[in-house]
């Protein structure tokens, strides 16, 4: 399940990925996005992975499609985990989802929301 969370405002949206990510999770969250971008322009992102478990096989290419539709609009993507595996998927998420892209431990959520409201890039 993909949740969208609450402080999401403007061009700056946050989004929680919970348990295993679906084909159908995306069908969701791909249309919220687009418009969103097609009113604001350039977004920033935040996805928190804090609950996230995986995603299934056959959405991964759904999830590398939304990244190739969306990568020259989200200005930055902020990525919350506590894993350091999610922290190896904002490096490998650069060149996919998003120009500029920093990894947030879940204590710093806080920061990782500043950091894109900001005019900061890295």
């Amino acid at each position: 399940m993909i949740e969208k969370l609450a402080e999401s405002s403007g061009n700056v949206v946050g989004y929680k990925a919970i348990g295993v990510i679906t084909a159908s999770d995306y069908l969701k969250l791909e249309p919220e996005v687009r418009d969103l971008v097609e009113k604001e322009g350039n977004i920033c992102m935040l996805i928190d992975l804090t609950d996230f478990e995986w995603e299934k096989l056959e959405t991964w290419l759904q999830d590398l499609e939304f990244g190739y539709e969306f990568r020259k609009k989200i200005q930055k993507l902020a990525i919350v985990g506590n894993r350091t595996w999610e922290k190896w998927i904002s490096h490998l998420a650069r060149p996919f989802y998003a120009r500029n892209v920093k990894f947030y431990h879940t204590d710093d959520i806080d920061k990782a929301w500043a950091w894109l409201k900001s005019d900061k890039q890295i």
